[in-house]
Order: structure tokens, then sequence, then C-alpha cells
């Protein structure tokens, strides 16, 4: 006969059984008590970041001119690259556990300085991105334009030290930079800044995609490395759904992919064709962002957009196919390997263009360009 259980332990039982059954107000009154707060956390967060930047600001403003003076001090020999040694362990010394002031950092500080201060426009960017970026750029970037390119993208895109160096890895320099891009007459009149949002070639080279890869081979690869493929689209894109389901009428539907734009406010459809682009999907793409905009857009949200990305394009077929098109649509090449080097100035011009006059200018000092006078 089994053993009847003590009072006390029922009791014990009974006390955890109504503890676990009953409302915990604490986690909801926290919740509650930070969203009133959503504004004091916010002006942190900002301080914060803007603390960050002033602070990388002023250490790129000392490496230059650390590295102006020590080629000053090279250039009119009154040091050899053993005061250089020596400067370094004196540092050491004065400044024990300071990090970054080595024999092999120093000479790179005169190295930053002397490959930019002929560069003015380049100069005045400079301070706006961390020293590690500035590593990157000048070990792995052979050219002034390369250089010069990939400060600007950086700055642009605002590209972490890892994805900069993707970049360089998979020559974003040497794609192709045409200003005009594919884009139908109603996307320029209805978003006419998502000229600068959208791209005409999408690298997707980490995909490692086989030859004779299937829709499915790129939607699939497109899902698995989704956080790089947000990264290579731009800053403002939100993944929404895959094989997005609309129905219109007693048909289901579904979209490879839908975004949604911060800065444009709408939703972004992505249509992918692993074949030479055909008039005939620019319809199948006008419908899809109808579809958004009768039954998924938000009442607040702006008119929904339609990327075709297809393998390749005749560029006059696409100009004759969205010149009639109603719908705010784009049709992009997808590119698994690195493209032959070409139009690098006008890809340039371009970024230069982008950037505001607030992007082009330092905060606060003189443009890194002025150097002191010798005495």
């Amino acid at each position: 006969m089994p053993k009847k259980p003590s009072t006390k332990t029922a009791a014990t039982k009974a006390s955890r059984t109504a503890k676990a059954l009953a409302p915990r107000p604490t986690r909801a009154v926290v919740v509650e008590s930070d969203a009133r707060f959503t504004e004091v956390v916010e002006l942190i967060a900002a301080a914060r970041s803007r603390a960050y930047q002033a602070v990388n600001a002023e250490l790129v403003s000392l490496y230059w001119q650390l590295g102006e003076y020590i080629s000053r001090k090279i250039a009119s020999a009154e040091w050899g690259d053993g005061v250089v040694e020596e400067l370094a362990a004196s540092l050491a010394r004065r400044f024990p556990g300071l990090r970054g002031f080595t024999r092999p950092n120093l000479f790179r500080m005169r190295q930053f300085y002397e490959t930019y201060r002929s560069n003015r426009k380049v100069s005045a960017l400079l301070r706006q991105l961390p020293w590690t970026h500035h590593l990157l750029i000048l070990g792995q970037a052979k050219s002034a334009e390369a250089r010069e390119f990939y400060i600007l993208a950086a700055t642009k895109e605002r590209w972490s030290s890892r994805e900069l160096e993707r970049q360089i890895r998979s020559g974003a320099v040497l794609r192709d930079a045409r200003a005009t891009k594919a884009v139908s007459p109603a996307l320029r009149q209805t978003h006419p800044d998502a000229l600068g949002e959208l791209k005409n070639a999408y690298n997707l080279e980490f995909l490692a995609l086989p030859d004779g890869h299937s829709e499915a081979d790129l939607h699939g690869a497109l899902l698995r490395h989704l956080g790089r493929f947000l990264t290579e689209l731009g800053r403002d894109f939100c993944f929404v759904g895959s094989q997005y389901p609309v129905q219109v009428g007693n048909q289901d539907f579904a979209i490879d992919l839908v975004f949604f734009h911060r800065g444009l406010r709408c939703l972004v459809a992505f249509e992918l064709k692993t074949e030479k682009f055909k008039p005939a999907d620019l319809g199948q793409l006008s419908f899809y962002v109808e579809a958004l905009d009768r039954d998924v857009k938000k009442p607040h949200e702006r008119l929904s957009i339609g990327v075709l990305l297809c393998a390749t394009k005749d560029d006059e077929v696409v100009e004759y196919a969205l010149a009639r098109t109603t719908s705010p649509t784009l049709v992009a090449e997808y590119q698994t390997f690195l493209p032959p080097k070409e139009l690098l100035r006008a890809k340039l011009h371009e970024l230069y263009a982008q950037l505001s006059p607030d992007e082009t200018t330092p905060v606060s000092k003189p443009t890194l360009t002025r150097s002191r006078k010798r005495p």
C-alpha cells in the first residue's frame, strides 16, 4: 500500500503549484516602467555614440599629428629608423600599459599621413572612420583611387571593420558604377530618393553558388546568408519574409523575398531570376507590388517598390521594358564573381555626390591636411 504523503509535504507542493499558477506582475511592472524611460535611454545611447565618435576623431587626429611629426623628422634627416624605435620604447616607459604606440604602429601613422596629406577631399573624412578601418584600407587597397573609394563607401554605408574587409576582398571597387540605374519612370516619380539606396548590381560571391544554379539554390543560399545579404543591400533594409504569401481572388501567390526599408518607409519586393532578363518578368513583379500596396501596406507607409534581381540583362531591352511600366520597379543584376575593373572614377564621383556637406566636413577642428609650419 503506497505511503500517504504528510500534511507538510502536501502543503509545500500546493504552495509551489499556487506560486507557479499565480500571475507574476514583477516583469510586467518592469517592462511598463522601462517603457516610461525610453526617451531617457535614447538620450544616453545617443550621448554614448557621440562620445565614441569624439574619442575616435581625437585618436585619429593624434595619429595624424604623430605621423606628420615623424615624417618631417625623417625627411629632414634629423631622425633615422632607429630613433622611431627609441621613441616607441620611451613611450612604453613613460606610459606603461598604453597600447598602440609600438614601432610598427608609429610607422603606420607616418604612412597614414604621407598617403593622404595631398588629398584635401579625403582628409576631411578621415576622422569619421575608426583607426582599424584605416589600417585595413592602407594594407589592402593598393591604388590611391581604391583607397579613396573605400573611405567614401565605408563612411556613407557605415561599414563595420569586418564588412569593410569583405568589401575589399570581394572587389567592391571593381563593380559597375553606372550613374544611370535601370528604373521605371514611376519609381523616379514616387521615390526619387530610392535611386541612392538601390544598386545596379549586387555582389553575392559569399553564396559560393555553383555554375548552373537554380532559383531554389539562389533563394536558399540567400536565406542561409541573410545577414550578409542585408549588409550588401545597404543600410535600413529589414527582412519581412520569404515566399511571402499574397492572395488575389481565389488564388495564392508567393513573393520570393520581402523587405522593409526604414529610410524610404516602404515595402520592397525582390523577385529572383537566374537567367537573362525577360520583359515578361516585369509583369509578374508589378503584380506583386500592386498586391502589397492593396493588401499589406500600412496606411502610413509609402508605395511599395519591386526589384527584379536577375543573372544578367541587356540594358536596351530593360530600357524598353521599363519605359511604359506604371509600377515603381527596378532591374538589377547579381554577381557571383568579380567583374573586370571599370568606371572607378564615375563611382567615386557618385559617392561624393551622395555624401552631404555635413558628412564631408569634420565636426570640429580644421581638416587634417593643414600642417604645422616647420621650425
